[in-house]
């Protein structure tokens, strides 16, 4: 399971796909909908804050934003609306490790897309962050 920090505009086909899958994952595990994967440790962050439903949900409708402006055709039901804004830190270094993971990624999947963004020293964030001072975050398998 990735949860990517980066905003899913740097994704590939392939990436986006899989991040809303595998998010879609997450909130079923955070909703207490199954019992796998209710340990994986890219959940820690969406665990430690107050409402972590509540910010699964803000971080998914992002990743639908984006699908739509791709002309896919994600399910809108599959999500609500988020309430309210909620922010989560993640740490320089995390985000250098994920512009790094995606950047290999892409190098074999689309070398387009690679030839693109291998340039750009800093990619935005997906909304729900804001960058925080640290090394790659605990819960990064790396």
């Amino acid at each position: 399971m990735r949860i990517w920090s980066l905003h899913p505009e740097y994704l590939d086909t392939k990436g986006i796909l899989a991040l809303w899958r595998e998010t879609l994952l997450a909130k079923n595990v955070l909703e207490g909908k199954t019992k796998g994967y209710k340990n994986h440790p890219q959940l820690n962050r969406f665990k430690s804050l107050n409402n972590p439903v509540e910010a699964i949900h803000q971080y998914l409708s992002e990743v639908y934003t984006e699908a739509l402006t791709r002309g896919y055709r994600f399910d809108s039901a599959k999500f609500l609306m988020p309430d309210q804004t909620i922010t989560m830190p993640v740490t320089k270094g995390q985000v250098e490790y994920e512009r790094i993971h995606l950047l290999n990624k892409l190098q074999q999947r689309d070398v387009e897309r690679f030839e693109k963004l291998k340039l750009l020293k800093k990619f935005k964030l997906h909304p729900i962050f804001s960058v925080a001072p640290g090394d790659v975050e605990d819960w990064e398998i790396r």
